[in-house]
């Protein structure tokens, strides 16, 4: 006997996340699969929000920075740690950010590293998100994806220290001790 499990589509979805059924559990959509999001660490969640203080100052009228809100992607809806998405912000009024609003996404990883480096980057690849970084906390590095090309990235770069840019806003300079702060 096979198995087979039932792929949801994004409005099979927000059918089930408008009925309150899934209140309070923490899931997000992902290639069709209703996934259990891992709960926050105290690593995490410190170095979330202390950068996402840090981009809103740093993008200040250029840009929306959400925390842990979903996207609304082609069979899924993660809900990335951080997201840099255009203004104005009343746009998602009425939906969640779809590919073309993105600039870049962030995730920051201690045990949730393999998913994000596996799973998450074929949904992020496959639907275009210019650039996908990933803070490691474990190894103290920032893993940054640039150039989609169906299921992955064609550029990987890993940094430890100095400064960065985004492909979005090149002439902003991204201090990397404020990303890794652990």
């Amino acid at each position: 006997m096979t198995s087979i499990i039932y792929k949801w589509s994004i409005d099979e979805w927000h059918e089930l996340v408008n009925s309150g059924i899934l209140e309070g559990k923490p899931v997000e959509l992902l290639e069709g699969d209703i996934i259990e999001m891992s709960p926050e660490g105290i690593e995490h969640s410190y170095t979330n929000q202390s950068v996402s203080d840090y981009l809103r100052d740093l993008l200040k009228g250029k840009a929306q920075i959400r925390e842990s809100h979903p996207i609304t992607l082609d069979n899924s809806e993660p809900e990335p740690d951080i997201a840099i998405v255009r203004l104005p912000e009343t746009i998602y009024r009425h939906h969640h950010p779809y590919p073309q609003d993105i600039y870049w996404l962030i995730e920051v990883s201690n045990k949730t590293l393999k998913k994000d480096l596996e799973q998450k980057i074929i949904t992020y690849a496959r639907n275009k998100i210019p650039e996908y970084w990933v803070i490691d906390l474990k190894n103290k590095k920032l893993i940054v994806h640039t150039q989609p090309q169906n299921n992955n990235y064609s550029e990987i770069t890993e940094y430890l220290s100095g400064k960065i840019t985004s492909q979005a806003f090149p002439y902003i300079e991204i201090n990397l001790g404020k990303l890794l702060l652990y």
